[in-house]
């Protein structure tokens, strides 16, 4: 049975105990920042930090962003804000290309909006780790700004699975971006 499981890294090696005592003892092997480690019983759980500290973090959704900068696990400068896109609409003909049309302008703007934030939350040098999340086509279009180019680069988690950001998605991609994560395969019981 596989799975994956976050740690905080301050945990990580509390973790590891458990993991020796519930599987029979455990050998644990270092690979480069990753760490391996296989019970007497045959699980095994492979630890992949995200050592980066300071942390730029990028979410958007439709409606919604959060733009932040974290230094050792806290939030040192953030922005979070709304901006309307119209959502998809049942209408046909020359009233679905109009609204296509405004909804892709939207979508335009907003993005132009985020990272005009990024770059003065972001700026060059500062961040050594990016977190992403929300919509990928529209993190995607925010990041393709030239002005961001010293982004693409940095090393990246990616957490398309949260909700539209506030400032509590925002320190949960956080918690969740510093995170160890740890691909855990247990043998059948």
């Amino acid at each position: 049975m596989s799975r994956r499981i976050e740690v905080d890294p301050e945990r990580l090696e509390r973790w590891l105990d458990g993991f020796a005592a519930r599987h029979d003892g455990a050998l644990r092997t270092l690979e480069g920042a990753v760490v391996r480690a296989v019970g007497g019983d045959g699980a095994t759980a492979v630890c992949t930090p995200f050592p980066a500290d300071p942390i730029g973090l990028v979410l958007v959704r439709r409606g919604g962003y959060a733009v932040g900068l974290a230094s050792s696990g806290r939030l040192a400068e953030h922005k979070c804000g709304t901006r309307y896109v119209q959502s998809r609409t049942a209408a046909g003909g020359w009233s679905q290309q109009r609204f296509a049309r405004r909804r892709g302008n939207q979508a335009d703007e907003l993005a132009r909006s985020v990272a005009e934030h990024a770059l003065r939350i972001l700026p060059r040098g500062t961040p050594a780790g990016l977190v992403v999340g929300g919509d990928r086509a529209l993190v995607r279009d925010v990041l393709a700004d030239p002005r961001l180019a010293h982004l693409g680069g940095l090393p990246r988690r990616e957490l398309y699975d949260l909700p539209d950001p506030r400032l509590p998605v925002l320190r949960e991609a956080l918690r969740r971006g510093r995170a160890v994560w740890i691909d855990l395969d247990e043998p059948a019981a």
